[in-house]
């Protein structure tokens, strides 16, 4: 089965978007007019009447009308989506042969030569109305599709009565010619409207996105301008008195330098705390966000087990922002039509004070699930972290584009790597790959520590020493990370 829809996920290259596949989807149904014209229309004509040469030459003339509104239809779409200018030579073209073609039926039953049969209502209505669906929606207005279609009603019948048909064979002939033309014009038109809509609200998306990460950016660097702009000129402009001081040897010049080292470090940490106050994010509002954003874009976002009361705020923030890639992943690097976050906490048998080292055994389980898997190969998505990097979403500014190449490169922190990253500071862990029925699931594990206060988890003091070491590196990485969030 996959086989036989796999042009419509365009498997092998690219993922089709919603947008595509509406106007693949619309681009076809105009392709089958032409079908249902040469089998409804064509096809009887031959076969009539023991495949006469008059047969023939009708069937040869419902091919071209219909091959020609067929190609009028695929321009006339590019048209109206704004690829390519209006084909008014094939309208008019089209416009001559569907006029043509029904003064000529019209000429053949004043002769008698095709009989009053439903084959006749047939090729008179169908050759008027498939012209007229493809005459309208190359044209620019709803009252010149009005004139047309009133026009070729009263020019038909017009053309009954002067070739000597009766009056009533002339009123049926215009009203059948008004109603079928007038209601596959619609639908044409309302299809092709129907696209380009869809394709504005995409084209709005992505425009909403991209200015909500330049407005992060401009955020985060008014507010890492604020803190390091005073520091900085103090910084340069005792540096500059030592020099001065040193040259001529003067003292004093000791003491400005232990002074600048000061300030560097005051500016270090209020630059760490900046960053840091900056990522917190409330695991609550991430779900509640997510939930929201996921359902502004058409994609059915449940959430169950979303009580966080019990988590302390360093759980709540590493799994808040693991929630936050997530959603970011869905949004950009997949075609969902349905999402599912659980949260829930299991208990473990390290509740006794055990080799856990004063864990409690339990641990929170965060898991995201959505049935929109990227075409990247099951391989690249599962423990690389490549398709939430690969452009430069989630938590990466410049870091995602090293993550993008060298997806398990350390210390970048972008996409599944920053995440783990972040998950590794509470021994937490996190696995993410596709399943067999075609879902993508996002799972984060992070211990829960015991609810008694005599206990400290093993490490902390050498993380929080390890933190104090590596801060500048630390500080670079994280502020390269937020400013893309």
């Amino acid at each position: 089965m996959s086989r036989l829809t796999g042009w419509w996920h365009s498997r092998g290259g690219p993922a089709r978007s919603n947008m595509a596949k509406v106007e693949l989807y619309t681009r076809w149904t105009f392709h089958a007019f032409t079908g249902i014209e040469v089998g409804a229309i064509g096809i009887p004509q031959l076969l009539g009447g023991g495949g006469g040469q008059l047969g023939g030459w009708l069937f040869l003339l419902v091919i071209a009308h219909a091959t020609l509104s067929g190609v009028l239809l695929s321009l006339a779409m590019d048209w109206r989506l704004g690829r390519r200018e209006q084909p008014v030579r094939l309208i008019l073209g089209v416009s001559a042969l569907t006029g043509g073609g029904i003064i000529l039926v019209l000429a053949l039953r004043s002769t008698d030569s095709i009989p009053q049969d439903t084959r006749y209502a047939y090729l008179l209505v169908g050759i008027a109305g498939f012209g007229l669906a493809a005459i309208t929606l190359g044209l620019r207005t709803t009252a010149h599709r009005m004139y047309a279609a009133l026009g070729t009603a009263v020019g038909t019948a017009a053309m009954s009565l002067l070739l000597g048909l009766e009056w009533n064979n002339a009123a049926a002939n215009g009203i059948g010619v008004l109603a079928t033309g007038s209601a596959l014009g619609f639908s044409c038109v309302f299809s092709a409207w129907l696209v380009g809509v869809v394709w504005e609200l995409g084209e709005a998306r992505d425009l909403h996105t991209r200015l909500a990460i330049a407005e992060e950016r401009l955020r985060f660097g008014r507010d890492l301008h604020d803190v390091m702009g005073r520091n900085l000129a103090v910084i340069a402009l005792k540096s500059e008195l030592a020099v001065q001081l040193a040259e001529r040897d003067r003292p004093g010049a000791v003491t400005q330098m232990t002074e600048v080292q000061l300030i560097a470090q005051e500016s270090q940490r209020e630059v760490r705390e900046v960053v840091r106050g900056y990522r917190e994010a409330d695991l609550h509002t991430e779900l509640e966000g997510a939930r929201g954003v996921l359902k502004a874009a058409g994609i059915d976002c449940r959430i169950k087990g979303g009580d966080v009361g019990g988590l302390s705020a360093e759980v709540q923030s590493a799994l808040g922002w693991v929630v936050r890639e997530a959603t970011t992943n869905v949004l950009r690097h997949g075609d969902a039509r349905r999402c599912t976050v659980r949260l829930s906490q299991t208990g473990g048998p390290g509740a006794d004070g055990g080799p856990d080292g004063g864990y409690g055994g339990g641990e929170a389980v965060l898991t995201v699930e959505n049935d929109g898997v990227p075409d990247a190969g099951a391989g690249a998505r599962a423990g690389k972290g490549s398709g939430l990097a690969r452009r430069g979403s989630g938590l990466a500014g410049k870091g995602s584009e090293v993550a993008g190449k060298e997806p398990g490169l350390p210390g970048k922190g972008s996409g599944l790597a920053g995440l783990r990253e972040r998950l590794a500071a509470l021994d937490g862990t996190l696995d993410a790959g596709s399943t067999a029925d075609g879902c993508f699931v996002l799972t984060a594990r992070v211990p829960l520590p015991r609810p008694a206060t005599g206990h400290v988890r093993p490490g902390s003091d050498k993380a929080d020493e390890a933190d104090e070491a590596g801060g500048a590196d630390e500080t670079e990485t994280e502020t390269g990370e937020e400013v893309a969030v």
